[in-house]
């Protein structure tokens, strides 16, 4: 008589399923493709199995629930591709809703135009002294104030472009610090620069805003907008 040999073991018969898929060398095969070929080969299995050595049913349960899960899985993977290609879709409405508007993200730069400048701080937890310093481009101090208690959270302001003798200095680039207590503790705080929204990029990564002043970066980034 006539038989194929019994293939009890569930890796045999995804060996046997990838060698027929393509030779021994890697192919793109869909979900349909590789149930066809494996009841074809389950039945053949079926039909041509040792009367005295059949396949039990934990075999033939187990390669199933195997097969179901390779195409569960493959299934999964179309509706993640459809859901991030959502996301991006939404990205980009974003994004352009976003275009000419100032957004505050990470960073100390001041700029000092038509008699203010406007940054931020963010604050990782709730304070009771918020001490601000303005420095030059060399590094001298020109103007030192408290801007009060503050809650967790981000929050904006507006530098008049005066120093602490009340004259007003020259417009351009200056830099600030942020310094947070709480008691008699320090509390993390970091300053926020200002930037106007240019141009909305595609990357591998998805959607990121051009940010003049502060370069490229994502939505996440974008601690307020203005």
């Amino acid at each position: 008589m006539v038989s194929v040999q019994s293939v009890n073991a569930a890796s045999d018969l995804f060996a046997t399923l990838n060698a027929r898929a393509g030779g021994g060398t890697a192919s793109a095969t869909s979900s349909e493709e590789v149930q066809n070929r494996f009841l074809k080969l389950l039945v053949t299995q079926l039909q041509n199995q040792d009367p005295l050595n059949p396949l039990d049913n934990a075999a033939v349960t187990t390669q199933v629930s195997q097969i179901s899960t390779v195409t569960g899985i493959e299934k999964l993977n179309s509706t993640l591709e459809a859901l991030l290609g959502s996301y991006q879709d939404t990205q980009a409405l974003q994004g352009a809703a976003l275009m000419g508007r100032n957004v505050l993200t990470a960073g100390s730069r001041l700029s000092l135009v038509g008699g203010q400048a406007v940054a931020g701080v963010n604050m990782v937890e709730a304070a009771d002294q918020v001490k601000l310093t303005i420095r030059d481009g060399a590094g001298t101090v020109v103007q030192s104030q408290n801007l009060g208690a503050r809650e967790a959270g981000s929050f904006s302001f507006v530098w008049d472009g005066k120093n602490d003798a009340g004259l007003a200095v020259a417009p351009g680039n200056y830099s600030f610090q942020v310094s947070a207590l709480r008691g008699a503790d320090k509390v993390a705080a970091e300053p926020l620069q200002l930037g106007t929204v240019s141009a909305l990029v595609k990357t591998a990564k998805g959607f990121e805003l051009e940010v003049g002043g502060v370069g490229r970066i994502g939505f996440d980034k974008v601690q307020q907008i203005l």
